[in-house]
Protein backbone atom coordinates (compact mmCIF):
# COMPACT_ATOMS: atom_id res chain seq x y z
CA UNK A 1 0.00 0.00 0.00
CA UNK A 2 1.33 3.77 -0.82
CA UNK A 3 0.25 6.70 -0.12
CA UNK A 4 -0.86 9.84 -1.95
CA UNK A 5 2.69 10.92 -2.14
CA UNK A 6 3.63 7.44 -3.94
CA UNK A 7 6.04 7.02 -1.17
CA UNK A 8 5.90 3.58 0.74
CA UNK A 9 7.08 2.72 4.14
CA UNK A 10 10.63 1.91 3.47
CA UNK A 11 10.59 5.41 1.73
CA UNK A 12 9.69 7.00 5.46
CA UNK A 13 12.38 4.58 7.08
CA UNK A 14 15.14 5.79 4.77
CA UNK A 15 13.97 9.44 5.75
CA UNK A 16 14.31 8.97 9.45
CA UNK A 17 17.99 7.39 8.73
CA UNK A 18 18.69 10.74 6.94
CA UNK A 19 17.55 12.44 9.79
CA UNK A 20 19.76 10.50 12.36
CA UNK A 21 23.03 11.07 10.77
CA UNK A 22 22.41 14.63 10.21
CA UNK A 23 21.24 15.42 13.98
CA UNK A 24 24.52 13.46 15.04
CA UNK A 25 26.44 16.06 13.32
CA UNK A 26 25.01 18.59 14.65
CA UNK A 27 24.57 17.45 17.90
CA UNK A 28 28.27 16.17 18.37
CA UNK A 29 29.19 19.22 17.74
CA UNK A 30 27.37 21.29 19.70
CA UNK A 31 28.74 19.06 22.51
CA UNK A 32 32.14 19.35 21.18
CA UNK A 33 32.37 23.21 21.09
CA UNK A 34 30.30 23.54 24.57
CA UNK A 35 31.64 20.13 26.22
CA UNK A 36 27.64 20.12 28.04
CA UNK A 37 27.43 16.41 29.21
CA UNK A 38 23.37 17.44 28.44
CA UNK A 39 24.51 17.89 24.84
CA UNK A 40 26.69 14.85 24.86
CA UNK A 41 23.29 12.92 26.48
CA UNK A 42 21.27 14.19 23.56
CA UNK A 43 24.36 13.11 20.35
CA UNK A 44 24.50 9.72 21.85
CA UNK A 45 20.70 9.42 22.04
CA UNK A 46 20.67 10.24 17.95
CA UNK A 47 23.04 7.59 17.65
CA UNK A 48 20.11 5.03 19.34
CA UNK A 49 17.76 6.99 16.55
CA UNK A 50 19.92 5.76 13.84
CA UNK A 51 20.60 2.27 15.02
CA UNK A 52 16.28 1.79 15.38
CA UNK A 53 16.03 3.47 11.99
CA UNK A 54 18.35 0.76 10.17
CA UNK A 55 16.60 -1.75 12.06
CA UNK A 56 13.37 -0.60 11.26
CA UNK A 57 14.38 -0.34 7.70
CA UNK A 58 15.38 -4.07 7.34
CA UNK A 59 11.81 -5.43 9.41
CA UNK A 60 9.89 -3.11 6.67
CA UNK A 61 11.53 -4.87 4.27
CA UNK A 62 10.62 -8.16 5.69
CA UNK A 63 7.29 -7.73 6.39
CA UNK A 64 7.34 -6.74 2.34
CA UNK A 65 8.00 -9.97 1.56
CA UNK A 66 5.10 -12.45 0.50
CA UNK A 67 3.86 -15.08 2.71
CA UNK A 68 5.30 -18.75 2.33
CA UNK A 69 5.24 -22.23 2.84
CA UNK A 70 6.88 -21.42 6.22
CA UNK A 71 5.09 -18.13 6.77
CA UNK A 72 1.73 -19.15 6.11
CA UNK A 73 0.13 -15.28 7.61
CA UNK A 74 3.14 -13.21 6.09
CA UNK A 75 5.89 -11.24 7.73
CA UNK A 76 3.82 -8.96 9.46
CA UNK A 77 5.35 -9.77 13.03
CA UNK A 78 8.72 -8.60 12.10
CA UNK A 79 7.72 -4.86 12.74
CA UNK A 80 7.55 -5.56 16.25
CA UNK A 81 11.01 -6.91 16.46
CA UNK A 82 12.01 -3.26 14.85
CA UNK A 83 9.85 -1.83 18.13
CA UNK A 84 11.41 -4.23 20.71
CA UNK A 85 14.86 -3.41 19.01
CA UNK A 86 14.66 0.73 19.47
CA UNK A 87 13.11 0.11 23.34
CA UNK A 88 16.43 -1.92 24.15
CA UNK A 89 18.52 0.64 22.35
CA UNK A 90 17.08 3.77 23.99
CA UNK A 91 17.38 2.31 27.58
CA UNK A 92 20.90 1.18 26.90
CA UNK A 93 21.10 4.80 26.29
CA UNK A 94 19.18 6.42 29.23
CA UNK A 95 22.08 4.11 31.33
CA UNK A 96 24.90 6.00 29.34
CA UNK A 97 23.05 9.31 29.82
CA UNK A 98 22.54 8.80 33.85
CA UNK A 99 26.20 7.23 33.74
CA UNK A 100 27.50 10.78 32.60
CA UNK A 101 25.75 12.54 34.34
CA UNK A 102 26.29 11.27 37.67
CA UNK A 103 29.88 11.23 36.91
CA UNK A 104 29.37 15.11 35.82
CA UNK A 105 27.30 15.67 39.30
CA UNK A 106 30.58 14.78 41.30
CA UNK A 107 33.11 16.51 38.83
CA UNK A 108 31.77 19.53 37.32
CA UNK A 109 33.00 20.76 34.09
CA UNK A 110 32.71 24.67 32.71
CA UNK A 111 30.51 25.07 29.31
CA UNK A 112 32.34 26.97 26.46
CA UNK A 113 30.64 28.49 23.99
CA UNK A 114 27.04 28.05 24.69
CA UNK A 115 25.70 29.91 22.35
CA UNK A 116 27.37 28.23 19.28
CA UNK A 117 26.11 24.51 20.85
CA UNK A 118 22.21 25.62 21.67
CA UNK A 119 22.04 27.15 17.63
CA UNK A 120 23.53 23.49 16.42
CA UNK A 121 21.44 21.86 18.72
CA UNK A 122 18.22 23.85 17.73
CA UNK A 123 18.88 23.17 14.26
CA UNK A 124 19.34 19.30 15.20
CA UNK A 125 15.97 19.44 16.91
CA UNK A 126 13.96 21.38 14.28
CA UNK A 127 14.66 18.40 11.97
CA UNK A 128 13.78 15.61 14.17
CA UNK A 129 10.12 17.54 14.68
CA UNK A 130 9.47 17.83 11.46
CA UNK A 131 10.38 14.28 10.74
CA UNK A 132 9.01 12.81 13.79
CA UNK A 133 5.57 14.49 12.52
CA UNK A 134 5.89 13.44 8.95
CA UNK A 135 6.66 9.73 10.03
CA UNK A 136 3.86 9.97 12.72
CA UNK A 137 1.52 10.98 10.36
CA UNK A 138 2.64 7.77 7.76
CA UNK A 139 3.06 5.56 10.45
CA UNK A 140 -0.79 6.13 10.86
CA UNK A 141 -1.80 5.75 7.07
CA UNK A 142 0.19 2.66 6.96
CA UNK A 143 -0.56 1.41 10.62
CA UNK A 144 2.88 0.36 11.01
CA UNK A 145 4.30 0.08 14.28
CA UNK A 146 7.32 0.64 13.07
CA UNK A 147 7.14 3.57 12.00
CA UNK A 148 4.73 4.89 14.76
CA UNK A 149 7.79 3.63 17.47
CA UNK A 150 10.38 5.43 15.03
CA UNK A 151 8.07 9.03 15.31
CA UNK A 152 7.49 8.25 19.14
CA UNK A 153 11.34 8.29 19.84
CA UNK A 154 11.80 11.21 17.47
CA UNK A 155 9.25 13.32 19.40
CA UNK A 156 11.21 11.95 22.80
CA UNK A 157 13.85 13.31 21.34
CA UNK A 158 12.56 16.35 20.47
CA UNK A 159 11.61 17.30 24.01
CA UNK A 160 14.81 15.94 25.28
CA UNK A 161 16.77 18.46 23.50
CA UNK A 162 14.20 21.46 24.94
CA UNK A 163 15.03 20.34 28.07
CA UNK A 164 19.02 20.29 27.27
CA UNK A 165 18.62 23.52 25.55
CA UNK A 166 17.01 24.80 28.19
CA UNK A 167 19.66 23.51 31.14
CA UNK A 168 22.08 24.70 29.21
CA UNK A 169 20.93 28.28 28.46
CA UNK A 170 20.38 28.48 32.57
CA UNK A 171 24.07 27.39 33.09
CA UNK A 172 25.03 30.26 30.77
CA UNK A 173 22.81 32.11 32.54
CA UNK A 174 23.18 31.68 36.01
CA UNK A 175 26.48 30.11 36.37
CA UNK A 176 25.33 26.98 38.12
CA UNK A 177 27.12 24.00 36.66
CA UNK A 178 25.02 21.14 38.11
CA UNK A 179 22.31 21.98 36.50
CA UNK A 180 23.78 20.22 33.16
CA UNK A 181 24.36 16.64 34.87
CA UNK A 182 20.76 17.37 36.76
CA UNK A 183 18.93 17.72 33.38
CA UNK A 184 21.30 15.10 31.67
CA UNK A 185 20.10 12.20 34.79
CA UNK A 186 16.40 13.27 33.87
CA UNK A 187 16.38 13.00 30.06
CA UNK A 188 17.66 9.50 31.30
CA UNK A 189 14.79 9.02 33.23
CA UNK A 190 12.81 10.29 30.66
CA UNK A 191 13.86 8.03 27.77
CA UNK A 192 13.82 4.86 29.68
CA UNK A 193 9.79 5.39 30.27
CA UNK A 194 9.74 5.46 26.63
CA UNK A 195 12.07 2.52 26.08
CA UNK A 196 9.63 0.49 28.31
CA UNK A 197 6.65 1.39 26.24
CA UNK A 198 7.81 0.95 23.09
CA UNK A 199 9.19 -3.01 24.68
CA UNK A 200 5.89 -3.32 26.03
CA UNK A 201 3.79 -2.84 23.25
CA UNK A 202 6.39 -5.51 20.51
CA UNK A 203 5.55 -7.97 23.37
CA UNK A 204 1.86 -7.25 22.87
CA UNK A 205 2.30 -7.65 19.85
CA UNK A 206 4.27 -10.66 19.53
CA UNK A 207 1.75 -12.07 22.17
CA UNK A 208 -1.19 -11.35 19.48
CA UNK A 209 -2.99 -8.74 20.92
CA UNK A 210 -6.58 -8.22 19.64
CA UNK A 211 -7.39 -4.96 17.73
CA UNK A 212 -8.62 -1.92 19.44
CA UNK A 213 -11.17 -1.34 20.63
CA UNK A 214 -12.64 0.99 18.22
CA UNK A 215 -11.98 -1.53 15.54
CA UNK A 216 -13.58 -3.82 17.73
CA UNK A 217 -16.56 -1.76 17.62
CA UNK A 218 -17.35 -1.50 14.25
CA UNK A 219 -16.69 -4.72 13.49
CA UNK A 220 -19.20 -5.89 15.81
CA UNK A 221 -21.53 -3.38 14.76
CA UNK A 222 -21.55 -4.66 11.18
CA UNK A 223 -22.40 -8.37 12.12
CA UNK A 224 -25.04 -7.25 14.55
CA UNK A 225 -26.33 -5.35 11.02
CA UNK A 226 -26.70 -9.51 9.92
CA UNK A 227 -29.18 -10.22 12.70
CA UNK A 228 -32.00 -8.84 11.17
CA UNK A 229 -31.68 -11.74 8.54
CA UNK A 230 -32.14 -14.85 10.99
CA UNK A 231 -28.56 -15.04 10.99
CA UNK A 232 -26.13 -14.81 14.25
CA UNK A 233 -22.50 -15.26 15.16
CA UNK A 234 -19.75 -16.21 17.55
CA UNK A 235 -16.65 -16.93 18.71
CA UNK A 236 -15.08 -13.54 17.28
CA UNK A 237 -11.34 -13.64 17.40
CA UNK A 238 -8.73 -10.70 16.02
CA UNK A 239 -5.49 -10.08 16.21
CA UNK A 240 -2.75 -7.64 14.46
CA UNK A 241 0.70 -8.69 12.81
CA UNK A 242 2.18 -5.64 11.87
CA UNK A 243 0.57 -3.79 9.04
CA UNK A 244 -2.23 -6.76 8.75
CA UNK A 245 -5.04 -7.70 10.85
CA UNK A 246 -6.78 -10.71 10.88
CA UNK A 247 -10.18 -11.41 12.29
CA UNK A 248 -12.00 -14.96 12.66
CA UNK A 249 -15.53 -15.74 13.50
CA UNK A 250 -18.35 -18.65 13.51
CA UNK A 251 -21.39 -17.51 11.28
CA UNK A 252 -24.83 -19.69 12.65
CA UNK A 253 -27.52 -19.82 9.96
CA UNK A 254 -30.80 -21.97 9.32
CA UNK A 255 -29.88 -25.51 9.62
CA UNK A 256 -32.42 -25.21 5.82
CA UNK A 257 -30.79 -22.80 3.93
CA UNK A 258 -28.42 -24.20 1.13
CA UNK A 259 -24.84 -24.86 0.93
CA UNK A 260 -24.99 -21.79 -1.51
CA UNK A 261 -26.94 -19.66 0.44
CA UNK A 262 -24.62 -19.61 3.32
CA UNK A 263 -21.51 -19.53 1.33
CA UNK A 264 -22.89 -15.97 -0.30
CA UNK A 265 -23.22 -14.87 3.12
CA UNK A 266 -20.32 -15.47 4.20
CA UNK A 267 -18.85 -13.46 1.25
CA UNK A 268 -21.03 -10.41 2.39
CA UNK A 269 -19.64 -10.78 6.00
CA UNK A 270 -16.13 -10.96 4.78
CA UNK A 271 -16.63 -7.97 2.21
CA UNK A 272 -18.44 -6.01 4.86
CA UNK A 273 -15.90 -6.48 7.23
CA UNK A 274 -13.13 -5.84 4.91
CA UNK A 275 -14.98 -2.48 4.33
CA UNK A 276 -14.14 -1.30 8.25
CA UNK A 277 -11.30 -2.98 8.77
CA UNK A 278 -8.94 -1.89 5.79
CA UNK A 279 -5.98 -4.32 4.83
CA UNK A 280 -8.32 -7.14 7.23
CA UNK A 281 -8.16 -10.58 6.40
CA UNK A 282 -11.35 -12.53 7.46
CA UNK A 283 -12.05 -16.51 7.98
CA UNK A 284 -15.45 -17.17 8.95
CA UNK A 285 -16.42 -20.95 9.24
CA UNK A 286 -20.28 -21.93 9.07
CA UNK A 287 -22.86 -23.31 11.00
CA UNK A 288 -26.64 -24.31 11.81
CA UNK A 289 -28.41 -22.18 14.39
CA UNK A 290 -29.10 -24.33 17.26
Amino acid sequence: MTGSTGMDRHHFAWLSIAAAVSTIAFKTFAWWITGSVGLLSDALESFVNLAGASFALWMIIVTRAPADRQHPFGHGKAEYFSSGFEGILILGASVGIIWAGAERLIQPKDIESPGWGLAWSAVATAVNLVVARVLGRAGERFNSIALKADSRHLMTDVWTSFGVIAGVGLVAFTGWLILDPLIAIAVGLNITREAVRLVRESVDGLMDRSLEPEALARAEAVLEGFRARGVSYRNLRTRRAGVSAFVQLTVLVPGEWTVREGHSLLDEIESALAGVLPGTEVTTHLEPLP
